[in-house]
C-alpha cells in the first residue's frame, strides 16, 4: 500500500456566499459514508494485518476507494478485504468488482448484507480557493492513539480535516485536483468534500516533505470518479448546485420577510392615504349634500304648513257659508297637508348619515377600511402545481424541479397521506427503514408553499426517529380528532430529536393547477 496519501476531488463550485467553514451537519452527514478498508492474510486460524485505506458509499452496498489500496488483495488472494464503517457495531467483508489502475480507482461491492447511506457527488466545477474537507483514517492519529488490529476493525468515526483547493493538476495518467487538507497515509481512498457535503474526489496520494506527511494532496478529480461509475454500470448521486451554507439561506430568507412585509406596510400606507384623502374629499361633498336635502325638505314642509293652515281658513269660511260638503273636504285636505308636512320634516336626512355615506361612497371604490385582522387568503382545495425556487432553497443532495400535490383543506395530500397541524402549516414526518434520513414536508396554506426538510442522520439519532415513529399509526388520510392529534404529536416529538438544522431544504412555490 502506497505510503503516500489520497484526496479526492469531484467537481465543485464555491458558494457566492458560502461560509469560512463547512457546515458541521453537512460534514457529520458525509462521514455517515465513510469507511475504512482493512486488508488482512489469512493463513488457517491465523490473521495478520497488511494495511489499511478509506473509502465511501457511491451506492447502498458499493464502496470507491484507491486502486492502490486494494492492488494486493488482487495479487494474493490469502489477503481479505474488511469493510469497517464509521457507526454502528458491524463490520462487513468486501469484494473487488471494478479495478482501474490508471487513475487509481476500485469499486468493492459489500457483502454479508451490509448497507451504507450513499453520498451525493458534486458535478460542477471546482473554484480554486474553495473550502474542501478531507475525510479518512490517517494510520498516524491510529498509531498517535496506540491502536492495535482489534480496534481497526471496530466502527469509530473517521478524521476530518479542513484545507482549501490550489487548483487543478492533471497528471499524466488522470485528472486530479490540488488541495491543502492535511491527509497521511491511510486517507488513500477517503473523500474529499466540499462545505455541503458532497464529493469532489477520492484522495490518492501527496506530496511529502522531509519525508513525513504529505503538505498537499491529489484527490482523483469527480470526472474521473463518475466515467468510473458508468463503466462499472453504478448510478451514483448526482448534483450540480452550487453549495450554500444554511446560515446564509436563514439570513436571506430573514430579509426577504422583512421586505415582505416593508413591502406591505408601505402598500398600506399608500393606500391608507389614498383613503384618507378620498375621505376628506367625500364627507365635504356628502356634508354639502345633506344640508342641501334638509333645507329642501324643510322648506317643502314649510310650504305644506301654510297650505294647509290655508285650506282649513278656506273650511272654516265655507262651513260659515252653510257649504257643510266642500267645507269637509277642503278640512280634510288640509289635514293631510299638515301630516304631509310633519312627515317630510320628520324624514329630512340626519347629519348622523354622513359617516353611513361616506363609508358606503368609499366601499364602491373599493376603498372600504381595512377589518384589522390581517388573515390571509388560504389556499382551496384542488390540484396544484408547485415549482422550486432555488434561490430561498438549499440543494445538497437531491433536486426535483416541479411537483404536483393534490391538496384539501383538512390536511390530505395526494388523497393518500394525511398531514397533521403544524402552526400555520401541516406537516408530515417520514422515517424510511431502508435510509437515514428523516423527511419533514410541509405546505403552509397562507402561501402556497410547500417546503420539503431533509435531514441526514447517524445511526442512533435515526434509530431514535424510528422508535418515535413505531408509537404512531401509519396514519392515511382522516378526519377522526384523534388520528390528527396523533400525527401531531409525532411531528413533534420527532422535532425534538432532529438537529437544529436541516441538511437540505427546497422550498416550492404552488398554483392552482387550471384542471
Amino acid at each position: 500500500m502506497n505510503r503516500f496519501l489520497a484526496f479526492l476531488t469531484l467537481g465543485l463550485t464555491i458558494m457566492v456566499a458560502g461560509p469560512a467553514h463547512a457546515d458541521p451537519a453537512d460534514i457529520a452527514a458525509a462521514s455517515r459514508s465513510v469507511v475504512r478498508v482493512v486488508l488482512a492474510a489469512t493463513d488457517g486460524d491465523k490473521v495478520a494485518f497488511v494495511g489499511h485505506g478509506s473509502g465511501f458509499a457511491v451506492a447502498p452496498d458499493k464502496i470507491v476507494t484507491n486502486a492502490h489500496v486494494v492492488e494486493i488483495a488482487r495479487q494474493e488472494k490469502s489477503v481479505v478485504i474488511g469493510i469497517v464503517p464509521s457507526q454502528g457495531g458491524k463490520s462487513y467483508g468486501g469484494k473487488v468488482i471494478a479495478y482501474s489502475p490508471g487513475n487509481d480507482l476500485a469499486l468493492i461491492q459489500l457483502q454479508d448484507g451490509g448497507r451504507l447511506p450513499p453520498m451525493t457527488v458534486f458535478s460542477g466545477p471546482v473554484g480554486d480557493g474553495a473550502n474542501v474537507v478531507a475525510i479518512g483514517y490517517p494510520g498516524s492519529v491510529d498509531r498517535a492513539q496506540g491502536l492495535n488490529l482489534d480496534d481497526l476493525i471496530n466502527p469509530m468515526s473517521p478524521v476530518k480535516t479542513r484545507g482549501s483547493v490550489s487548483g487543478g493538476r492533471t497528471t499524466k495518467q488522470f485528472d486530479t485536483i490540488l488541495h491543502t487538507a492535511p491527509i497521511a497515509s491511510g486517507n488513500s481512498g477517503g473523500p474529499l468534500i466540499d462545505n455541503c457535503g458532497r464529493i469532489l474526489g477520492a484522495n490518492s496520494f501527496g506530496s511529502l516533505s522531509d519525508g513525513n506527511d504529505a503538505e498537499f494532496g491529489f484527490a482523483v478529480s469527480s470526472r474521473e470518479i463518475l466515467s468510473f461509475l458508468r463503466k462499472a454500470g453504478v448510478k451514483a448521486g448526482l448534483t450540480a448546485t452550487p453549495c450554500r451554507s444554511a446560515a446564509d439561506i436563514s439570513l436571506q430568507e430573514q430579509r426577504r420577510e422583512a421586505a415582505a412585509r416593508a413591502k406591505i406596510e408601505a402598500a398600506n400606507k399608500a393606500q391608507a392615504a389614498e383613503r384618507q384623502k378620498t375621505e376628506t374629499k367625500l364627507r365635504t361633498t356628502i356634508s354639502q349634500d345633506i344640508v342641501t336635502e334638509r333645507e329642501n325638505q324643510m322648506a317643502i314642509a314649510a310650504l305644506m304648513l301654510v297650505l294647509s293652515l290655508v285650506s282649513i281658513g278656506g273650511a272654516g269660511y265655507l262651513m260659515i257659508q252653510n257649504k257643510r260638503t266642500p267645507a269637509i273636504g277642503t278640512a280634510g285636505g288640509a289635514a293631510l297637508l299638515l301630516v304631509g308636512a310633519i312627515l317630510v320634516f320628520l324624514s329630512r336626512p340626519a347629519f348622523t348619515e354622513i359617516d353611513d355615506r361616506v363609508a358606503a361612497a368609499l366601499k364602491e371604490q373599493g376603498l372600504e377600511k381595512d377589518d384589522g385582522n390581517g388573515a390571509p387568503t388560504l389556499a382551496s382545495s384542488g390540484k396544484y402545481q408547485c415549482r422550486i425556487n432555488p434561490e430561498r432553497s438549499r440543494i445538497t443532495v437531491s433536486q426535483v424541479d416541479t411537483l404536483d400535490i393534490d391538496w384539501a383543506e383538512g390536511g390530505c395530500v395526494n388523497g393518500r397521506t394525511q398531514y397533521g397541524r403544524d402552526g400555520a402549516k401541516w406537516s408530515r414526518v417520514f422515517v424510511p427503514n431502508e435510509e437515514q434520513t428523516v423527511t419533514i414536508s410541509s405546505f403552509d396554506p397562507s402561501r402556497s408553499e410547500f417546503t420539503t426538510e431533509r435531514y441526514l442522520l447517524g445511526l442512533s439519532a435515526m434509530t431514535k426517529a424510528r422508535e418515535i415513529r413505531k408509537q404512531y399509526g401509519n396514519r392515511a388520510c382522516t378526519t377522526d380528532e384523534q388520528a390528527l392529534s396523533d400525527i401531531d404529536e409525532m411531528v413533534k416529538a420527532i422535532r425534538t430529536e432532529l438537529p437544529m438544522q436541516t441538511n437540505e431544504r427546497l422550498v416550492y412555490e404552488c398554483e392552482k393547477s387550471a384542471q
